[in-house]
């Protein structure tokens, strides 16, 4: 794994960048590494420069870094690039691997066993995006790093009670 870190001396700004990139040769060792990695970055942004990091955000990152490594393991050749920048009190974390198909998601089924990956990623993220590459496709997705204090996640909008017997 070849690993770079930059990051700022005091508290990172929203104009600031704070970041972190690993390159993995493609093997199933890299999601273990890859998670390491962003559980690493965030226990950093806490300590060194005092933002909040929920439980769940641990978490969240850290399952979004699994599954896109993943699915860049599996459907590409190659090695793959993971990126973990902090922006506007979110995690954005992109992976770029080599294959040029863009993910389809699939409908919901519960009676599927696996290739649910993608459709966890977009329930937990505030944003997924999949981009082609000149060479290669940049999947990027963005976990906020904190919730409110009713438990919500901040800049979630839960979505609006249903009126009784309507749509």
């Amino acid at each position: 794994m070849d690993e770079a870190a930059r990051k700022q001396d005091s508290r990172p700004g929203d104009s600031e960048l704070v970041a972190v990139s690993a390159a993995y040769e493609g093997d199933s060792a890299d999601i273990a590494q890859g998670r390491a990695l962003a559980r690493d970055f965030l226990e950093r942004l806490q300590a060194v420069h005092g933002l909040p990091v929920s439980a769940r955000a641990l978490g969240t990152v850290q399952l979004v870094v699994s599954e896109l490594l993943t699915n860049a393991i599996r459907h590409a050749p190659g090695p793959c690039l993971l990126d973990l920048a902090l922006l506007r009190g979110s995690i954005t974390i992109t992976v770029w691997d080599s294959a040029s198909v863009l993910f389809v998601g699939r409908n919901a089924d519960p009676g599927r066993v696996g290739q649910h990956g993608l459709e966890i990623v977009m329930a937990v993220s505030q944003s997924f995006e999949v981009h082609r590459e000149p060479v290669g496709k940049r999947t990027t997705a963005s976990v906020m790093l904190a919730d409110d204090p009713g438990g919500d996640v901040t800049g979630h909008r839960p979505l609006a009670p249903r009126p009784p017997g309507g749509e």
